[in-house]
């Protein structure tokens, strides 16, 4: 697995998969300084200065980056021809990776709102899944419930109107 990413979401899922088999190869950032923070805490894995993963290892890229990056980074990412490309987003179609160098384009989004310095227990932590190909519904099921008793396959519509929904119900009422 390579993320590309290091914000929160990236700070929780990543050691996540990584104490679950799915080894953390590479995380590339913006800033270099936080990738470097987030590899501390993985076993394996090394800053990646650029976006050409041609020569990766790694079968699974999550962009675990604003929604406003996903299009652009899935336009310039290179990665090899069968990985699998995986936005984390809640609201974002999974269209919006359909300039990807992939056919195996897929949403892992968990139903939960992260901060770095709160401990998460990825065990209770909803997961919902999209894909584009069976390979990758195949490896994103198996991947989603190495971390989590609770996933599910959903569609873009759907997850929009969950993501919706828990925003109102969590974040607009702490901020009230």
């Amino acid at each position: 697995v390579s993320f590309i990413g290091s914000g929160n979401v990236a700070w929780h899922l990543a050691p996540a998969l990584d104490n679950a088999g799915f080894v953390v190869k590479e995380v590339y950032s913006r800033s270099p300084q936080n990738a470097a923070l987030l590899t501390e805490r993985l076993y394996q894995a090394e800053v990646k200065a650029s976006l050409d993963f041609s020569t990766s290892a790694s079968s699974i890229f999550i962009l675990a980056v604003s929604d406003d990056a996903i299009r652009t980074i899935a336009q310039e990412i290179v990665i090899p021809e069968d990985a699998i490309l995986v936005h984390t987003s809640g609201s974002q179609p999974i269209t919006e990776l359909q300039f990807a160098a992939t056919q195996n384009l897929a949403v892992l989004y968990p139903l939960q709102t992260f901060t770095k310095n709160q401990k998460i227990d990825f065990k209770s932590v909803p997961l919902f899944v999209e894909t584009h190909t069976q390979e990758a519904e195949r490896v994103l099921m198996q991947l989603a419930k190495s971390i989590s008793n609770e996933v599910k396959k959903i569609a873009s519509t759907e997850r929009k109107a969950l993501h919706v929904a828990a925003v109102f119900a969590s974040n607009f009422t702490n901020h009230m």
